[in-house]
């Protein structure tokens, strides 16, 4: 259920539906555009009539959500959401690039990374201290040491920290060095850590599934919103289908698809998306293009002896070449990086 007041509705009026929802065994989540306050409320809508709303003082409309993710709906915030880090919003004008390498393997590896993409425009360094693998005998990353060295990294070159949680009892440590915890593809539907993330004050990342529909994405996203956590971005990081010649299908198409469903700023991973660094560059400009936020992008200061994810690792000179592209094609379609 959606219900819109009117511009300059008083604060009485607003808690007074509020009081009303919440009778009604509704949740209420509160979005505060420009000119209207938003009313979000998750209960049992095939009990309620609108029209018992739409009579109420202060309100401008009120109508039940047919899509099965409420909050994450773009009627539920129609202006779409800025994820604000002080000097950094993504969902805004500029498209925010975040870089580094797969996983933090040293101190020299990161601070060399750390250098090298912030010389070319990036405003996040990425990098794993705790790793997914298929394999149990491949690396698994450093752990927390892994994520002070890259804590250190960024601020000796004014970067955001962007590193992957994996479990819910990862968190609170994250949370001391990381400004955004991303969720990756094989998490997105591990709903225990998701709820975990709604109570967290962090903003998240949340990676799509290896073989998820777009729907049950947003639904995913629902969980950490229903929690509420609002600080949330999502992620299109390819897709797996009958095509082998890639590691996965960068489905450019999601880009799109999720702007015009949800409210969520939407970030693309080139990396993750083909697995081959001679795509990275082309899908990443197609990401822009297409109308994406912001790119993650694999770096690495030597990607023929890196650890993890090698073969689909820029070298810095490709990124910094990425990035004064990304400069022209963001211009065209009235955008900045």
């Amino acid at each position: 259920m959606i219900v819109v007041m009117e511009a300059g509705a008083t604060e009485e009026q607003i808690q007074s539906v509020i009081d009303r929802l919440v009778a009604l065994d509704f949740s209420v989540h509160r979005s505060t555009g420009v000119v209207h306050t938003v009313l979000g409320g998750v209960g049992p809508e095939a009990a309620v009539d609108p029209v018992d709303f739409k009579v109420l003082d202060g309100v401008k409309d009120c109508f039940p959500i047919m899509s099965p993710y409420k909050l994450a709906s773009r009627h539920f915030k129609p202006g779409g959401t800025v994820v604000d880090f002080g000097k950094v919003q993504i969902g805004g004008n500029a498209v925010v690039v975040m870089a580094g390498p797969c996983s933090v393997e040293s101190e020299a590896q990161i601070q060399a990374s750390a250098e090298a993409v912030v010389r070319a425009g990036a405003r996040f360094i990425r990098g794993g201290a705790f790793k997914p693998r298929s394999s149990p005998y491949s690396f698994q990353g450093l752990g927390e040491p892994g994520l002070k060295l890259l804590r250190k990294a960024a601020d000796a070159h004014q970067l955001l920290v962007v590193s992957e949680v994996m479990d819910q009892t990862q968190i609170s440590v994250m949370e001391d060095y990381v400004d955004l915890l991303q969720v990756g593809a094989r998490n997105m539907q591990n709903f225990n850590l998701l709820r975990e993330l709604g109570r967290s004050r962090r903003p998240v990342l949340l990676k799509r599934g290896i073989s998820a529909t777009i729907e049950e994405l947003l639904l995913s996203a629902e969980y950490i919103l229903s929690g509420g956590n609002y600080n949330l971005i999502l992620c299109e990081r390819g897709i797996r289908t009958f095509e082998s010649y890639t590691r996965n299908t960068m489905d450019i198409s999601a880009i799109p698809v999720v702007k015009k469903l949800s409210h969520l700023p939407i970030v693309a991973d080139p990396s993750h998306g083909t697995g081959r660094r001679d795509q990275v560059i082309p899908m990443a400009r197609a990401a822009v293009a297409a109308g994406a936020d912001g790119l993650i992008v694999e770096v690495h200061p030597d990607p023929d002896r890196a650890r993890s994810d090698g073969a689909q690792s820029l070298y810095p000179e490709q990124f910094a070449e990425l990035m004064r592209q990304l400069a022209l094609i963001a211009q065209a379609v009235a955008r900045t990086v």
